[in-house]
């Protein structure tokens, strides 16, 4: 009797146990909650430019004239008759190809990737120097875009303006995590070198502020990974719904046959 017992206590243990081990913690950066203050190096946020990407470059100075020769000619699609400086747009796309360049007007081929949007500008601005007196060229990545996937509000595709966004950013603009979403496992999957590299970051972990995956760039992905609660609850609820249709379909089968017993028996 006592060995019984104590078998029913260990189980409940047990259960009680895994139970625990399966909650979620949700507060971010558990291990710093309790430190007034403190720092971490920032590290570069800055983005590379890669191929296929699109930047928006635009060339202007006092007399816009001479910069203009260094913008690409804008064309009416309707019409394809050049629009009038006037009226142009201020910013023009230019496509990065496979191989990293771009052609530029008057410069020629143009070998950009791998180079941050700071870097281009620099160099833009001393070429085009020698030929226009204090050019202002803007570089700005057009196709930055991340996307977050999984257990948050507002899963979607997000644009981002500017070349400073977190991982903290991201999933603010997707709503924050829901209460399923496990914050020791949230996945980002990257493009580069012609590779797609990945990385799980811990966000109960102050760590995750010094990772190499806590800026993103552009064309990242950010999963966030449902914990044991949702996964059992979607089981479940899986488990249901075939039961049901598997009795949807029993019932509906003996109906049939209940009907043809009828219909022989009244003949």
């Amino acid at each position: 009797m006592k060995l019984k017992s104590l078998s029913t206590i260990a189980a409940a243990l047990l259960l009680l146990s895994s139970c625990s081990s399966s909650k979620t913690v949700l507060p971010y950066f558990t291990d710093i909650s309790t430190i007034k203050e403190g720092s971490f190096e920032a590290g570069n946020y800055l983005p590379e430019i890669k191929p296929d990407d699109e930047l928006f470059i635009t060339v202007q100075s006092e007399v816009p004239e001479a910069s203009l020769p260094y913008n690409l000619p804008l064309v009416n699609p309707a019409t394809r008759e050049k629009i009038s400086a006037s009226t142009a747009p201020r910013q023009q796309v230019y496509i990065v190809d496979t191989k990293g360049y771009i052609n530029f007007p008057i410069l020629g081929k143009l070998h950009v990737a791998g180079m941050t949007c700071e870097q281009l500008c620099d160099e833009l601005t001393t070429k085009i120097a020698a030929d226009v007196n204090d050019p202002i060229v803007t570089v700005q990545i057009a196709n930055f875009n991340v996307v977050v996937a999984g257990e948050v509000s507002k899963p979607g595709t997000i644009k981002v303006d500017g070349n400073r966004f977190t991982v903290l950013d991201a999933l603010g603009a997707a709503g924050d995590l829901t209460p399923y979403g496990e914050r020791s496992n949230v996945l980002i999957i990257r493009e580069e070198n012609g590779k797609r590299t990945y990385h799980h970051l811990d966000l109960n972990s102050s760590e995750t502020l010094t990772s190499p995956y806590y800026y993103l760039k552009q064309n990242d992905y950010v999963y966030v990974q449902p914990n044991k609660v949702r996964q059992a609850n979607s089981k479940y609820n899986q488990d249901n719904a075939y039961k049901l249709t598997v009795i949807s379909t029993v019932v509906s089968a003996a109906s049939v046959v209940a009907s043809l017993v009828i219909a022989l028996a009244i003949k």
